[in-house]
C-alpha cells in the first residue's frame, strides 16, 4: 500500500503511524503545502511537497491547520477531489467537515437521539448573555473549532460573562456555551477505529477537565452494551473510519455525548489500554482499500 500522512513529522501520532505502516510506502506532507492543477488530458493532480496524492491508497489527516475560511474550504475540497477519484481518507471529508464544527456535530447527532448538554451559538454579545441566563447562570464556553481541551472555561459570573463575550463579539467569533452539567470528577474516551473500540475513563481530581493533555489519568474500561451501540451509532451518523467519541455520565443518572473528534489523539488511550491503536489504524486503512476496489485495482487517475 501506498500512504500518505497529512501532518508534522515531528508529531508523535505521525510518528506512531510511520511505525504501524512498516512494510508499506508512506510520505508525510504538509496540509499547507496541498496544491492541485487541471490538465486537459490528465484531470486534477493534487501534489503535496513533491508527494503526488493521487498515487496513494489512503491517506491519513492528522491535523488540520488554523487559517482563512478559503484555505479550509481549499484544503477539504482536495480531499473531496481524491475521493472521487478512489483515494480513501482517514476520515472522509464530509466527517471532516461535520466534526470539526462542534455545533454542527451535536445537531445531527441529537437528531439521530442521543442525548447532549443544553447548548447555544450565538453572534452577539446580548444573544450571548440571555442564553447564559438561560442555561442556568454555569455554563462552559468553547471554541467551536479546537481540541484537547485548549480555550475552554466555565463561566458562572454574569459580570465575566459580560466581558468574555464581548470580546467574542470584537473579534468576530461566535460564542459556543453548553450547560455545566454537574458530574463524577471523570468523563469516557471511546476511541472508535472501524469496527474496533479502545475505551478509558479519564479522571481529574484538580480540574474538572478530563483531557488527558490537561494532567487527567486515563484508566482502561470495557465499554457497556449500551455504549457500544451509541459508539456504532455515531460512527454511522458520521461515515467515519475513526473517531473519538466523549461521554459524560452525569449526576442526574444520564450520560450526554460531549464532543466527536474526527482527528482524536490516542498516546494516553494507548498507554492505558496497552492497545496498538496506530496498528489498528492501519488495519482499517488496508480494509477499506481492498473493500472499494478489486483485486489488482489501483487509484483511477483520470477526470473527475
Amino acid at each position: 500500500m501506498k500512504f500518505c500522512i497529512l501532518g508534522s513529522p515531528e508529531n508523535w501520532y505521525v510518528r506512531d503511524l510511520m511505525r504501524a505502516a512498516q512494510g508499506h510506502s508512506i510520505d508525510v506532507c504538509s496540509f499547507e503545502d496541498v496544491e492541485g492543477f487541471y490538465q486537459r488530458q490528465a484531470g486534477w493532480k493534487v501534489l503535496a511537497n513533491g508527494c503526488a496524492l493521487n498515487d496513494c491508497d489512503a491517506i491519513f489527516v492528522r491535523t488540520m491547520p488554523l487559517g482563512s475560511l478559503e484555505q479550509m474550504v481549499i484544503r477539504l475540497d482536495m480531499l473531496h477531489v481524491l475521493q472521487q477519484q478512489g483515494v480513501i481518507s482517514i476520515n472522509p471529508p464530509r466527517t471532516l467537515e461535520i466534526a470539526i464544527d462542534k455545533w454542527l456535530t451535536l445537531h445531527r447527532l441529537r437528531r439521530a437521539g442521543l442525548d447532549i448538554p443544553a447548548t447555544a451559538v450565538c453572534q452577539r454579545r446580548q444573544q450571548a448573555m440571555e442564553a447564559f441566563e438561560r442555561l442556568g447562570g454555569d455554563v462552559v464556553v468553547k471554541p467551536i473549532f479546537g481540541g484537547e481541551g485548549r480555550g475552554i472555561m466555565r463561566v458562572q459570573d454574569a459580570d465575566l460573562a459580560w466581558r468574555v463575550f464581548s470580546a467574542l463579539e470584537q473579534l468576530r467569533q461566535v460564542a459556543y456555551l453548553q450547560e455545566f452539567v454537574q458530574h463524577f470528577g471523570y468523563d469516557l474516551r471511546l476511541l472508535a477505529v472501524g469496527s474496533k473500540i479502545a475505551a478509558v475513563r479519564r479522571e481529574s481530581k484538580e480540574d474538572w477537565r478530563t483531557n488527558v493533555s490537561r494532567g487527567a489519568v486515563a484508566v482502561p474500561i470495557e465499554p457497556t452494551a449500551e455504549q457500544v451501540q451509541t459508539v456504532q451509532r455515531v460512527m454511522q451518523q458520521m461515515q467515519a473510519t475513526t473517531l473519538g467519541i466523549d461521554l459524560l455520565p452525569a449526576c442526574n443518572g444520564k450520560t450526554y455525548l460531549l464532543e466527536v473528534n474526527a482527528v482524536p489523539g490516542w498516546k494516553g488511550t494507548a498507554s492505558a489500554t496497552g492497545i496498538d491503536v496506530a496498528g489498528w489504524m492501519i488495519e482499517a486503512a488496508i480494509e477499506q482499500v481492498e473493500k472499494s476496489r478489486g483485486p489488482g485495482e489501483s487509484p483511477a487517475t483520470g477526470p473527475i
